[in-house]
């Protein structure tokens, strides 16, 4: 397995900061009412992400960082779904949406790659 000097070396890790700042700006003008609701499910989901790439890097073994990568992926796919529900409930537009779904999507196929490089190294 190809070793990384930390966690904050791997472009996947800072595409996935970068999403989390991207749905905290996005939830900053939601209803304060919602700001235990889904505002702050969003958030700690999309922190989730890149929380669990760093976990699973630092444990240092090959079969913790495919669990942890693989954590990432569930955050990400429930991401999209809260984000789904906020269009809908009237929380965000569409352009917004599509905008911070392609995004995870981004995040997700670097997540996906770097699972199958952990997998295919000796």
């Amino acid at each position: 397995m190809a070793r990384y000097s930390t966690y904050r070396d791997l472009e996947v890790w800072k595409k996935a900061v970068h999403l989390a700042k991207m749905i905290y700006e996005a939830t900053e003008n939601f209803p304060a009412r919602e700001l235990y609701g889904i505002s702050g499910q969003l958030r700690r989901s999309a922190v989730s992400v890149a929380s669990n790439i760093a976990e699973g890097q630092a444990r240092d073994g090959k079969k913790e960082f495919i669990y942890f990568l693989k954590i990432a992926l569930g955050s990400l796919a429930e991401l999209e779904t809260q984000l789904i529900i906020a269009k809908e409930i009237g929380f965000l537009t569409e352009n917004k949406l599509e905008n911070l779904i392609e995004l995870i999507y981004e995040v997700a196929k670097m997540t996906k790659g770097l699972t199958t490089h952990i997998v295919s190294k000796k």
